[in-house]
């Protein structure tokens, strides 16, 4: 393991010792969290030869992995959902319901991609899913996307997610689908209603700037805007809502504009 991997006594079953909170100048903090040691060596590893990042911390569970969220100033936790103790999701909710985590991003790992806890786990707060036998070079960048807010659904996942979304009744719902609410987007202009549904299709900020003939800061600003007037964490969670209330529906995955 690299020099640059550090973790709490307390928390991590390495026994390493966070450094510093992050500065404008210092590499992107990322913690650990899989019951597999030999996962958590393999992603460390990967990790430290990457530049701009290092490992700040490794849990083997949910409850660790909350704790050194806060211990070792993470800015992302990579995680597991299949943990003891405490699961991903349940982890996962804590991080995202925490006032001082608030800038914590969670990037979920699954199995596989029809993971029926992916859709919860979205719900709870994780940024963005990927499965584990994704390739090195795809897991960097997906840190990098999911740390600096950005989206990771792409228009074809974006669209199998979200129809398993709409399958998937909120915990204690007795439907066997979410019905829309089209109440949840009153706070947002028309503008904004399109922007927000090119984000449910996938489209990313250059995309959405060339679509609606925005300049791409306007259409980072517009996306900014909604994600305060909806109260969400991040782009995943505006995907999320965009179907829920209504304002767009499950269908063939669009192509981004010519």
């Amino acid at each position: 393991m690299s020099g640059q991997t550090h973790g709490p006594a307390s928390a991590s079953p390495s026994g390493r010792t966070p450094s510093a909170p992050r500065g404008t100048d210092t590499p992107l903090r990322i913690v650990l969290a899989d019951d597999q040691t030999l996962v958590r060596s393999a992603f460390a590893m990967l990790i430290a030869s990457a530049p701009g990042m290092t490992v700040v911390g490794e849990a083997g569970t949910g409850r660790e992995a909350v704790a050194l969220a806060r211990s070792a100033h993470a800015d992302l936790v990579v995680m597991d959902i299949r943990m003891p103790d405490l699961d991903g999701i349940e982890a996962t909710r804590l991080i995202a319901a925490a006032d001082d985590l608030d800038q914590v991003k969670i990037l979920v790992l699954t199995t596989y991609d029809t993971d029926e806890h992916v859709v919860e786990a979205l719900r709870a707060g994780a940024s963005a899913f990927l499965v584990k036998d994704t390739r090195p070079a795809e897991l960097l960048d997906a840190i990098q996307t999911v740390a600096a807010g950005d989206s990771l659904l792409s228009p074809g996942p974006t669209a199998r997610l979200i129809a398993r979304v709409l399958r998937t009744p909120e915990p204690g719902d007795g439907t066997g689908r979410a019905e829309p609410a089209p109440g949840l987007l009153a706070v947002l202009s028309a503008r904004e209603r399109e922007v927000l549904a090119l984000v449910a299709r996938g489209h990313n900020n250059a995309e959405i700037a060339h679509a609606l003939a925005l300049s791409p800061l306007t259409a980072k600003t517009h996306v900014s805007r909604i994600m305060g007037k909806l109260s969400v964490r991040d782009r995943a969670q505006l995907v999320i809502t965009a179907y829920e209330s209504g304002l767009v529906t499950p269908g063939a995955a669009p192509q981004p504009p010519d």
